[in-house]
């Protein structure tokens, strides 16, 4: 009886063998036509998936830092079964993994398999990373693409060194913020050709965290380039308020990588400094930039235009909001309860001590010679950890500090004068974070909350900054949060602000979004805005 049974057995595995691989492969979808070829996506969980659909012409070697330009059309099918790989970075706080691919300006759409009566609504997505990470490939787009019953697109965009550093003199891309740039191309293709994928190009929505809420914000003061490219922006923890470096400034930070570098001066060789930046390898530049951000957390944010020539960025960020300088259009604008929690995490496990004793230190060493006025302000709480008290004053305001809640607040007050704002939070304390925004191990010792990133399971199971995708799945509780979560983003790429009943915009009015129950709070008056407003007055426009 065992012999038949093991004969059996191998007939079978032989048949499997045997068959023609296409077949053993995830199952084919369907065949689209852009302006730049055909491509052939699969099904995968409910969705119709295109992976690593280039938009742009490789950007290596003699092209390193040069203006994005659209791919070269492809003859015959393209297979858009893999991801593009991630644009060059290095491993980051224990967590993300390197990158050394250069030519890597791709992205990725999902859409329902079902048919639709209509053209779907289009969101297009923009990784964070602080400007130097992340990748298009970590954010699968079936949740939300079935969710929204929306077309979702996912973009890389260069990093680092390679598209948030002053590009150097002699380069196409001189003065440019080329990660920027970028995007604008990744937009202007879809635009294009998101139609031939059931989308409605009329009815685009930009979004994004991090610093991909950066990025849509700089979109958002750049009218003229892209007023016609969405019609809706989604802005998920950060501040377009923030300032940002001049071009000068951001020109002497590069002459400073180049130094780390080893490249010569330019004043007495510019060829050659210019020849030498572009032979490098790509992790080398990278340790050579981190080298000279000495640890500043924004060091490669964007930065303003000279005011003579063309620029990514024309004016600073508050004086266009003020003026209403800006694509004006509807934004959903989102944080986390907790958000500076995070980094007091990473520098918890990097082995800082926050204690009763070392917390008024740590708040010296941040917020200078207005520290004891602050500590008088948030006192250490009874049952409360310090590293918890700590965080949760760094995340109402912090100088400088662009994904704080009282700088959050000014920006959606600024646009709300022109345009509508509809404002959230993201306050679930119970979801997981070890292991997902933060490594697994240390254990911290303090409760993270809701912090920077928090909500990114929500509309992305699985997210865990690696292509492991193993963070794990949400309690029913938080779940159930995720589910209107995302169908409030159904709504607002539809044109309404959302199913829940939305408080009228004002500098505090917040909708919480928290598990067991969803209302409207003043975080204004909760995050202390108007004491952080007398503090630091630079940081707030004149009412």
């Amino acid at each position: 009886m065992l012999g038949k049974c093991w004969s059996a057995l191998l007939a079978v595995m032989a048949l499997v063998l045997a068959a023609p691989l296409a077949a053993q492969s995830a199952p084919q979808g369907q065949v689209i036509t852009t302006a730049s070829g055909k491509v052939e996506g699969f099904v995968r969980g409910g969705v119709l998936e295109f992976r690593g659909i280039p938009y742009a012409a490789p950007v290596s070697g003699d092209a390193r830092w040069s203006l994005p330009r659209p791919a070269a059309p492809w003859a015959g099918v393209l297979p858009a079964m893999h991801f593009g790989g991630a644009c060059p970075q290095a491993a980051r706080y224990g967590l993300t993994e390197r990158s050394d691919e250069e030519n890597c300006l791709t992205l990725n759409i999902s859409l329902p398999t079902t048919k639709a009566a209509a053209k779907r609504p289009v969101l297009v997505w923009i990784h964070g990373g602080a400007f130097v990470g992340g990748a298009a490939s970590l954010y699968r787009l079936d949740r939300l693409a079935q969710g929204m019953d929306a077309v979702v697109v996912s973009v890389n965009y260069r990093l680092g060194v390679f598209g948030f550093m002053a590009p150097p003199a002699g380069t196409p891309g001189a003065g440019r913020v080329l990660g920027l740039e970028d995007q604008r191309l990744a937009l202007r293709w879809v635009k294009a050709n998101i139609a031939a994928f059931g989308g409605d190009p009329e009815n685009i929505t930009l979004a994004g965290e991090s610093a991909g809420a950066a990025s849509v914000c700089m979109h958002l003061m750049a009218p003229d380039e892209t007023r016609t490219l969405f019609r809706r922006a989604i802005i998920q923890s950060s501040a377009c308020a923030a300032p940002l470096r001049a071009l000068p400034q951001a020109e002497a930070f590069a002459a400073k990588v180049a130094k780390e570098a080893g490249c010569s001066d330019p004043a007495k060789d510019p060829a050659a400094r210019l020849a030498c930046l572009k032979a490098i390898e790509p992790q080398a530049l990278i340790a050579a930039g981190a080298r000279a951000a000495s640890g500043e957390l924004l060091a490669f944010a964007p930065f303003v235009g000279s005011g003579s020539g063309r620029a990514t960025i024309l004016r600073p960020t508050r004086a266009a909001l003020q003026a209403g300088d800006f694509a004006r259009v509807p934004i959903l604008f989102g944080f986390t309860r907790d958000e500076m929690r995070l980094y007091v995490g990473y520098d918890v496990q990097g082995g800082a001590r926050i204690t009763a004793e070392t917390y008024p230190l740590a708040v010296r060493d941040i917020y200078g010679e207005k520290a004891d006025q602050i500590l008088e302000r948030y006192p250490l709480k009874s049952g409360e950890h310090p590293a918890e008290t700590l965080g949760s004053l760094m995340s109402d305001f912090m100088p400088g500090i662009g994904i704080t809640h009282c700088l959050m607040l000014e920006s959606s007050r600024l646009l709300a004068a022109h345009t509508p704002v509809f404002q959230w939070e993201y306050a679930d304390r119970t979801v997981p974070v070890r292991g997902v925004s933060i490594p697994i191990s240390p254990e911290p010792g303090f409760n993270l909350g809701a912090v920077h990133s928090a909500e990114l399971n929500a509309l992305f199971p699985g997210f865990s900054n690696t292509a492991a995708m193993t963070a794990p799945d949400l309690a029913p509780a938080s779940q159930a949060l995720a589910d209107v979560i995302v169908t409030s983003w159904a709504a607002f790429l539809r044109g309404n602000p959302t199913p829940q009943e939305w408080p009228a915009t004002h500098p505090g009015s917040v909708m919480r979004f928290a598990p067991g129950g969803i209302r409207p709070i003043d975080a204004w008056t909760e995050y202390q805005c108007d004491f952080w407003r007398s503090a630091y007055p630079a940081f707030f426009a004149a009412r």
